[in-house]
């Protein structure tokens, strides 16, 4: 209950900073003369800004048992998955969560967990992982997907891609406006949003949306060092994952699909749009914590 009135206090606040600055910067007033209707721009893009998300965010985990191939472990077949089961219960209940469903999917070694809500996530782990790794390291990774679902990942990424998409829909349109306006300023005819807004709005979504993304990839980086270290807490030591993290920095680590890869274990390349930081930061970051 509170991470849903945080999302809804989050999107008022969004769309009263922007009317705000717009009526400060004397934006609304440009807008109106121009034909276009402020109130009606800022519920657009409060709508197409965390709209996407919100329904990403629904629908992450049939998604990601989809596009992962998870297999939901109901009934454990085995021991190994029967103790699989028993340690995400473990870490969930000493996080204070409810038990999340557990999964098993084919490639090498990652895991990831996912969800809209903490009581009723996913947390699932490849075959790769398991096979690769030590109980007490696949113990370790567990634990750092669990911390994900304690620490509210799911819905704080979705609050921070929607307050991006928001501003991004909002500002490349009030710019499409200014650009075509100039365009066409002394036309008679000027009904409506000619080329020069189209043109300007496509450009500026993709320039911002890359911005956009930047921003949001920073925040996921810094939500690993903390799931990290949450995975330390829950196991009562940071050894584990300190050899959990140097494991999967000598191994090939699978690519989830977009739908889960910022919540998964394992890092990308590119720094900037990289949703993981470098393995060897997260290994000195737990090193250099004081427990």
């Amino acid at each position: 209950m509170k991470r849903i009135f945080l999302f809804a206090l989050t999107n008022i606040a969004v769309v009263l900073v922007l009317g705000i600055v717009a009526s400060l910067l004397g934006v609304n007033r440009f807008l109106t003369a121009n034909g276009l209707n402020l109130g009606a721009l800022l519920g657009y893009a409060l709508i197409m800004g965390f709209g996407g998300a919100i329904i990403s965010l629904l629908i992450s985990k049939p998604m990601a048992k989809w596009t992962s191939g998870v297999k939901v472990i109901a009934e454990p077949a085995n021991a190994d998955e029967a103790w699989i089961v028993d340690t995400v219960r473990k870490f969930a209940d000493k996080a204070g969560i409810g038990m999340p469903e557990v999964g098993i999917f084919e490639g090498d070694p990652n895991a990831f967990a996912t969800g809209a809500f903490r009581d009723s996530a996913l947390v699932a782990v490849s075959t790769g992982l398991l096979q690769n790794m030590t109980h007490e390291e696949i113990e370790a990774v567990i634990g750092h997907e669990v911390a994900h679902i304690a620490n509210g990942d799911m819905v704080t990424m979705t609050l921070i891609q929607g307050v991006m998409n928001t501003f991004v829909v909002f500002i490349s349109r009030v710019v499409g406006y200014a650009v075509d306006s100039f365009l066409r300023k002394g036309d008679s005819e000027n009904t409506g949003p000619g080329i020069g807004y189209y043109v300007t709005t496509i450009v500026m979504d993709i320039v911002l949306g890359f911005a956009a993304a930047i921003i949001v990839a920073w925040f996921s980086r810094h939500r690993e060092f903390r799931a990290d270290a949450g995975a330390a807490q829950l196991m009562g030591r940071k050894q584990p994952m300190i050899n959990a993290l140097a494991r999967l920095g000598g191994v090939h680590t699978a690519e989830l699909p977009k739908s889960v890869a910022a919540m998964g274990i394992a890092g990308g390349i590119g720094q900037l749009f990289s949703t993981h930081p470098p393995i060897e930061e997260r290994i000195a970051a737990l090193q250099n914590s004081p427990n």
